[in-house]
């Protein structure tokens, strides 16, 4: 398996403030970490992403990939709408283990999406060869959308099913139209099985109703275009280890070829990120 999307962070509640306090979250959680949990549910390489918008964070981020085989790809962020973002840009894209870029739009406006220095930046993207990472919430799929027929050329990768409002034994029908167009687009290269724990607004964890937006997705992108992550340790918030999530997501695909369990397990995580 290819974690195509975890965290690491040295924990400080002045830098972390969206961390509650208290929580498995709020402590170090670096290699040594990863390394332990990736191991006990045999996980063989990850994909770290950027949980500070901060340049310095992208660089820490490629020594602690440099540290390790485990990390095989680094998400990082960088100023997009900075006019000289391409120094930074260029720099990071050098370093063998860098795919791509983030910003966290789900705490952005609707204007952000279609801010012009912002897809200035996006464009500077496919021409060294990066991918973007779009992490929004479902309520914000109509502007999603026109960010993505903005940047045709541009390879995207949608994470965490785009954050539904999950509710037990429903399907949210804006999330599922809003994936639809999604899906028609060729620019998204991939869709995260990842980050839907967290999205669950009931008491309970209800796993038929991740296992119905799991299907949901695979009916919607495909095999090809699905990817298992885990959103660790963000995903301790709802559920017990990192072992759990990935045990449910094995449990998803059980039913599946074994060709279409293996892309979505590693080979699509390989590929997007061209790991």
């Amino acid at each position: 398996m290819i974690d195509s999307h975890h965290h690491l962070w040295n924990y400080s509640p002045e830098e972390y403030d969206w961390i509650p306090p208290g929580t498995p979250l709020a402590k170090d959680q670096l290699v040594a970490e990863l390394e332990k949990a990736t191991t006990a549910a045999k996980v063989d390489a990850t994909v770290v992403v950027q949980a500070r918008q901060v340049l310095a964070e992208s660089d820490w981020l490629l020594s602690l990939a440099d540290a390790t085989d485990r990390i095989q790809g680094v998400i990082g962020w960088v100023p997009l709408i900075d006019r000289n973002v391409g120094e930074p840009l260029g720099r990071l894209a050098a370093h063998p283990k860098f795919k791509a870029v983030r910003h966290v739009l789900q705490g952005e406006p609707d204007s952000y999406f279609l801010r012009d220095d912002f897809h200035r930046g996006l464009g500077l993207l496919p021409d060294i060869d990066l991918r973007y990472d779009l992490l929004v919430f479902q309520r914000q799929l109509p502007v999603a959308i026109q960010l993505v027929d903005r940047q045709p050329e541009l390879g995207i990768i949608i994470d965490h099913i785009a954050k539904p409002e999950i509710r037990k034994g429903q399907i949210d029908p804006a999330w599922r139209s809003g994936m639809a167009e999604l899906a028609k687009r060729e620019n998204i290269l991939g869709v995260k099985i990842s980050g839907m724990v967290t999205e669950v607004l009931d008491a309970e964890i209800d796993e038929p109703t991740l296992r119905a937006y799991f299907d949901e997705a695979l009916a919607l992108f495909g095999p090809d275009r699905l990817l298992f992550g885990t959103d660790w340790p963000v995903c301790l918030l709802r559920v017990e280890s990192y072992q759990t999530w990935a045990k449910m997501v094995r449990r998803f695909v059980a039913d599946l070829s074994a060709d279409e369990a293996d892309a979505i397990l590693h080979d699509n995580a390989a590929r997007i990120y061209d790991l």
